[in-house]
């Protein structure tokens, strides 16, 4: 599956943007408010090196591990590459 990354260049039209005023804004009544917890999470990428690419691979995984780690639901593949991580973070 093709994931799009926020390191593409922008497309969006700053100059445009920039010259609008605030009654030009249109606001989208369907859209969450943003809350104080979510700008804390939220990442600037502006300036950054884009996160490197992971590495395609196949690799053999004992059934039962493999199902232990599915079993806890979506994002079940970055868990096992967080704990590979640490593995190989603790043994440098």
């Amino acid at each position: 599956m093709k994931r799009t990354t926020t390191s593409r260049k922008s497309r969006t039209d700053i100059k445009r943007l920039k010259s609008m005023k605030e009654a030009d804004i249109v606001v989208d009544k369907d859209a969450p408010a943003w809350t104080p917890k979510m700008f804390a999470r939220a990442i600037v990428r502006k300036g950054l090196k884009p996160t490197p690419r992971k590495s395609l691979l196949s690799l053999r995984i004992d059934p039962d591990v493999l199902a232990w780690f599915r079993g806890r639901g979506r994002g079940y593949q970055s868990r096992m590459n967080a704990l590979l991580r640490a593995y190989m973070e603790a043994h440098k």
